[in-house]
């Protein structure tokens, strides 16, 4: 396994650039997005990110495979 902490400050990096996308285009939406992300329940929160969680490990296999 080789494993350079250059790669995983680059990952930490874009993401903080994808995040940062929404708000700035469009901080209405956002706050939207986060009134809705506030009245879901905690179970169908705890789904989404494990979902979301899943969804990056398969993508991040597939792309160093």
């Amino acid at each position: 396994m080789n494993f350079a902490w250059s790669d995983l400050l680059a990952a930490l990096a874009i993401l903080l650039v994808l995040e940062g996308l929404l708000p700035f285009l469009n901080p209405g939406a956002t706050r939207r997005v986060f009134a809705q992300l506030a009245q879901m329940a905690e179970r169908e929160l705890r789904v989404a990110g494990l979902v979301s969680m899943v969804a990056g490990l398969l993508l991040l296999f597939f792309i160093r495979s």
